[in-house]
């Protein structure tokens, strides 16, 4: 009886399922936390930059900590700083950080079937998936041997972690800082910029449509409309013609492919 008791608490690698548990972290540990180390360097930076403006704005560094970890979307929270030192507008602070994120609706469309199935994980993984985040969960084959839910869970809980360890750090040395921080907040301009650079010379689309398109509006809205509310209704419009122009747009990029294919076994055949 006792020798029956002993092998069912055991699974068939004979370790016991607390023994098997532990085991499926530490591997999935492993396998997420190189995946990770480059973003933590990128979060440190930026959520340090983050943390500090918001100190010398005034606040305590208990502000950009608590908004690290339950906002969690880094270029919302920098544009949270002038929402919360400017005029109450609960309309207006809805919509700009639902135009602001609305990218976050794609990115869970396209991970529900990695999703499903993994129970309690299941929540928090919708909560924190990031750009970085998403990025290593969808380019990443799950490594063999790896359990998939404590890998994504690892790779969304050390992304977080170190968001929330740079902004915190930021906070502390905001308001301590000996030198002038003047013009630090332009530090969001400077990554959107970065990633729109980005974006335009990684495309294949000929002409860069969708990309003349967003410059075009908001350089229309801003003139019709002044600087202070010309954010959210250019967003509005770009989100209503990338949806009327999508069909087209994505033509495009499938001309642009096949070009792509086509040079590439010419290039074999050479």
């Amino acid at each position: 009886m006792w020798t029956m008791t002993e092998h069912s608490t055991k699974n068939r690698d004979g370790a016991t399922p607390a023994e098997g548990t532990r085991g499926a972290r530490l591997a999935a540990l492993k396998a997420a936390l190189p995946l990770t180390a480059p973003i933590c360097f990128g979060f440190l930076f930026l959520g340090g930059s983050y943390g500090i403006l918001m100190g010398t704005k005034g606040f305590s560094f208990v502000w950009p900590m608590c908004m690290a970890l339950f906002i969690f979307a880094g270029s919302m929270e920098f544009v949270t700083v002038n929402l919360l030192l400017s005029a109450f507008n609960p309309v207006a602070a809805f919509l700009l950080a639902f135009m602001v994120n609305a990218r976050h609706l794609f990115y869970g469309l396209s991970m529900l079937g990695r999703f499903k199935g993994l129970g309690w994980k299941r929540p928090f993984l919708i909560y924190g998936m990031c750009d970085e985040t998403f990025a290593v969960n969808v380019s990443t084959p799950v490594p063999k041997g790896v359990d998939r839910g404590w890998f994504y869970l690892w790779v969304t809980w050390l992304n977080q972690a170190y968001w929330v360890a740079g902004a915190t750090l930021g906070g502390l040395v905001g308001s301590h800082l000996p030198f002038s921080t003047e013009g630090l907040d332009f530090v969001l301009t400077a990554l959107f910029v970065v990633i729109f650079l980005d974006q335009w010379l990684a495309s294949q689309r000929p002409g860069h449509v969708a990309g003349m398109l967003g410059v075009l509006v908001s350089a229309a809205a801003l003139v019709f409309l002044g600087p202070d509310r010309f954010m959210v209704p250019a967003m509005v419009v770009m989100l209503v013609l990338f949806l009327v122009l999508r069909p087209w747009l994505d033509d495009m990029k499938t001309d642009a492919d096949a070009v792509n294919r086509n040079q590439g076994v010419q290039g074999g055949e050479q």
